[in-house]
């Protein structure tokens, strides 16, 4: 006789949730319409798994660490911590723990820090707009996303990180293996693991290096930090610089290529971003909302939780879908699916909430608020995308693209 598993691991898909099915992969939001009003609770028996879809269900999961843990891991997969062999990352922590990482890391990775970046980040966004605009003009063929949706964070978090440029084309690898394998479910533990070790080893070696020579850099911040007599080991420096590349990289090249796929879905507010920059930091944080990159990460429940009448054991897995709750009409309003960059953004899910609110989103505004300003002012609306011939990322976890063709008129 076969077990409740067994028949479970025979259904191709949940038709529910299920983050493998290729349908919801092209279009996840007529799913989570129907999560958020027929099952706001949802066991996802074939990878057991819950899964929340309301915005206040998350708002308040992700704001309660005591019973919610990240200390699991923040995809459905279990065991993901020993399978890739991460680092401790305070993003993987609970308090206080977490608590005692991330007063460290805040230390040395302040505003003053991130304003300081503004500079080398414009003349990078002008140099490579210039580029793309030049090849355009001799007739070659033009990807934005490696034009400048890629090259650009990349390019940030290595400088953020101190890390030379002839080193610089590690990042790309490393990260694209370690979100592929947890992004995608797959665990695809070979290369993911090759690809934490050898980020591993390279960080390990540039703390004992900047202990030994300090600089200004980041790394040597880090390692100079100190609050109540408490300090970062390498190890815990490492961990920091896992989820900037892991997480900064990724993050930051689906976000511009989201973002122009709904300018042009809606072209008046391109145009009033153009006309009137001063829109462009609310556009963005309406970017955020309607396509989030991370479309949601996982929690393990310490304690039995009891949500819409059913109970959640404890040591559950359960997967807040980010994507959903800011998108519910509960909380957004009937308009919650169009895009409105005047919206009153309250408090969007995009970068988490809680103790685990992303410790890089002052960095990625600052990226995506001086893309916006130079390619209006220097391109405006001349230009062209063959969205028929874009290809999005194949992932229920993060949603972007991977290519988007564009031709820059003259």
């Amino acid at each position: 006789m076969e077990t409740a598993a067994q028949d479970a691991a025979t259904i191709p898909y949940d038709p529910i949730y299920d983050p493998f099915n290729p349908e919801l992969i092209a279009d996840p939001y007529p799913f989570y319409a129907r999560l958020r009003d027929e099952h706001p609770l949802h066991y996802n028996e074939r990878m057991d798994f819950y899964v929340l879809s309301r915005y206040d269900d998350i708002f308040h999961a992700l704001r309660k660490p005591q019973i919610f843990s990240s200390a699991q891991g923040l995809t459905p997969v279990k065991d993901e911590i020993a399978q890739l062999g991460l680092p401790p990352t305070f993003i993987m922590m609970d308090p206080p723990d977490h608590t005692r990482l991330r007063r460290l890391i805040t230390k040395a990775f302040t505003p003053d820090t991130v304003k300081e970046l503004e500079p080398t980040i414009r003349q990078f966004v002008v140099e490579h707009v210039d580029a793309m605009k030049q090849k355009s003009a001799d007739g070659e063929e033009v990807d934005l996303v490696q034009a400048v949706a890629s090259p650009l964070p990349t390019m940030v978090v290595a400088d953020i990180l101190g890390v030379p440029p002839e080193d610089r084309e590690k990042f790309d690898p490393w990260s694209d293996a370690i979100t592929s394998a947890s992004a995608d479910f797959t665990l695809d533990v070979k290369e993911a693991m090759d690809a934490v070790q050898g980020l591993v080893t390279y960080f390990s070696g540039m703390c004992q290096a900047r202990r030994a020579n300090p600089t200004g850099d980041m790394i040597t911040k880090l390692t100079q930090a100190e609050v109540d007599g408490e300090t970062l080991t390498d190890w815990d420096i490492v961990g920091f610089c896992f989820v900037m590349i892991a997480g900064g990289n990724d993050t930051t090249t689906n976000l511009i290529g989201n973002s122009m796929k709904f300018l042009h879905d809606y072209p008046d507010q391109h145009r009033e971003m153009i006309q009137d920059p001063s829109l462009i930091p609310n556009a963005i944080e309406e970017f955020l909302r309607i396509e989030s990159v991370v479309q949601g990460l996982s929690r393990t429940t310490l304690e039995d939780v009891e949500y819409y009448g059913k109970t959640i054991p404890a040591g559950s897995k359960v997967h807040n879908l980010y994507a959903s709750g800011n998108r519910d009409p509960r909380h957004w309003g009937d308009n919650a699916d169009e895009l409105d960059i005047h919206r009153e953004i309250d408090r969007h899910l995009s970068f988490a909430q809680g103790p685990h609110f992303c410790i890089g989103a002052h960095v990625a505004r600052l990226m995506i608020r001086i893309y916006f300003e130079e390619m209006g002012s220097r391109i405006g609306k001349n230009f062209e995308i063959d969205w028929d011939n874009a290809e999005r990322r194949n992932s229920a976890f993060t949603r972007g693209f991977t290519k988007i063709p564009i031709h820059i008129k003259a």
